[in-house]
């Protein structure tokens, strides 16, 4: 029976999450298994792979085989390597302590560079974040800036008219005791 490490895709359309699965070669894709080793979820970022790394080991050297997919996510999480480490212990190439050591500064390098990416992706989004506050608030100042702007020549403007007005009454007076001047000298002569 040849045996496969894969995936089972569950979750709703478009937003897959897939269990990886230790199953019969010729079981369909998301039937049978034989047993389940962890999950994988695409949709975050970076994306979320939780296996068994022992079951997955062991499985490994008892000879089942991972689909691309699943080899490329073993080999992330370290399990492929651990293998060829293992398979050195077995021929007496290496001893377990070599192996383990080995396989420790290995894990601690590739924590490092994970911590690294999730750090860089919560920078970009809070520069995003940052970025898209500072629009926001430059755009609301020139808002205040164009209404201040209205207010300013609708106060302008209604100065104006009452200037234009209050400059009419007065012209109108003068010429009002000019032509009562004008009147009385017509009536005295």
């Amino acid at each position: 029976m040849a045996v496969k490490i894969r995936l089972a895709r569950r979750g709703r359309k478009r937003l897959a999450i897939y269990d990886v699965v230790v199953a019969d070669a010729r079981a369909p894709r998301d039937g049978r298994f034989i047993e389940k080793i962890g999950s994988y979820n695409p949709n975050t970022d970076p994306a979320s792979i939780n296996i068994n790394n022992d079951r997955a080991l062991q499985w490994l050297l008892n000879g089942a085989q991972p689909t691309d997919t699943v080899k490329a996510m073993l080999s992330y999480r370290g399990v492929l390597l651990k293998k060829h480490l293992q398979i050195g212990v077995l021929k007496g190439a290496i001893t377990q302590e070599e192996a383990d050591k080995k396989f420790q500064a290995w894990i601690d390098e590739k924590e490092t560079s994970i911590t690294g990416k999730k750090d860089k992706i919560a920078q970009a989004k809070e520069d995003a974040r940052k970025k898209a506050h500072e629009a926001e608030v430059a755009k609301n100042e020139a808002r205040l800036e164009a209404i201040k702007k209205r207010e300013e020549e609708a106060k302008a403007a209604a100065e104006a008219e009452a200037a234009e007005a209050e400059a009419p009454a007065e012209g109108e007076e003068s010429e009002a005791p000019a032509a009562e001047s004008n009147e009385e000298e017509e009536n005295k002569g």
